[in-house]
């Protein structure tokens, strides 16, 4: 199972250990090239060396910047520009998972997204023979819906959901109707087996 980055990561290891894959679950994320599909441009792509070589050459002062973000203020700024559905996700289960970014040591953050924009695990889609579930949001915007279509189309037997009103963190934003369908499909393609 992989988020955002993960989904890279969660392929790359089944073409590697496939003997230690039972079923893929890809929730909002990639094949590759994650930062050029930011928004629908590939903006990222420009300014992430920009942002990672100041982060850099002062990486003290970047870590100490990074850490004192509060996760409630990235909270509400992540919901007035619409990153988040703010109506569906309640901040008691969003916090966790700001507060875990924010742990994150953001030197090695910006070379792990530099390495995810630069590689893609395209190739390993249609070798795939486990059963797999991917889940896209329908408004995200760091990995569109249209990943989530392309990466369920080109893997044999895939199945699709995309999270009505969903955006990054569709999974916690409606983690009941995610919940079900992850259950169902473990119940239905992989416990089976």
């Amino acid at each position: 199972m992989g988020h955002s980055m993960g989904c890279q990561v969660s392929l790359v290891q089944y073409a590697e250990h496939p003997e230690n894959v039972r079923a893929l679950i890809l929730i909002c994320g990639s094949y590759g090239h994650m930062t050029s599909t930011f928004h629908g441009v590939p903006i990222l792509e420009f300014v992430l060396p920009t942002i990672a070589r100041a982060v850099l050459d002062r990486p003290n002062l970047a870590r100490a910047v990074w850490s004192r973000i509060s996760p409630a203020f990235a909270f509400k700024v992540a919901g007035k520009v619409r990153e988040i559905d703010p109506e569906r996700l309640r901040p008691e289960d969003f916090l966790p998972y700001l507060e875990h970014l924010r742990r994150v040591d953001l030197p090695m953050f910006l070379r792990m997204m530099r390495a995810a924009g630069e590689h893609t695990a395209k190739d390993i889609l249609p070798r795939v023979k486990v059963p797999t579930l991917v889940i896209g949001g329908e408004r995200d915007t760091f990995t569109p819906p249209f990943l989530a279509r392309e990466m369920a189309e080109a893997i044999p037997g895939a199945e699709l959901m995309i999270v009505e009103r969903g955006s990054h963190v569709a999974f916690l934003e409606q983690h009941e109707i995610v919940n079900e369908r992850i259950f169902r499909f473990l119940r239905e393609r992989v416990l089976q087996n």
